[in-house]
């Protein structure tokens, strides 16, 4: 099961405070800002920053390519 399009909606990063990218095959949200992925589990964000990975430099232009291949949304798009 994929999360709620509602939750989506409203997700962001607690750190920055911007939006994500939703990889649901790999069930993580992205940070692409801080190249942070927060984990999904059991169809439930984990959304503390002590427990998000910070990718390398390789794996952030992985998930940068599979978001723009896909068409991958972000959570909300920011305003200034």
């Amino acid at each position: 099961m994929a999360l709620d399009q509602r939750l989506l909606d409203i997700l962001a990063c607690p750190k920055d405070k911007g939006p994500l990218y939703y990889i649901a095959d790999e069930g993580a949200l992205y940070n692409p800002r801080l190249q942070l992925r927060y984990a999904v589990r059991d169809d439930i964000p984990v959304m503390l920053i002590d427990e998000a990975d910070h990718v390398t430099a390789e794996e952030h232009a992985r998930i940068i390519a599979l978001v723009e291949a896909r068409g991958i949304d972000p959570t909300f798009i920011a305003t200034a």
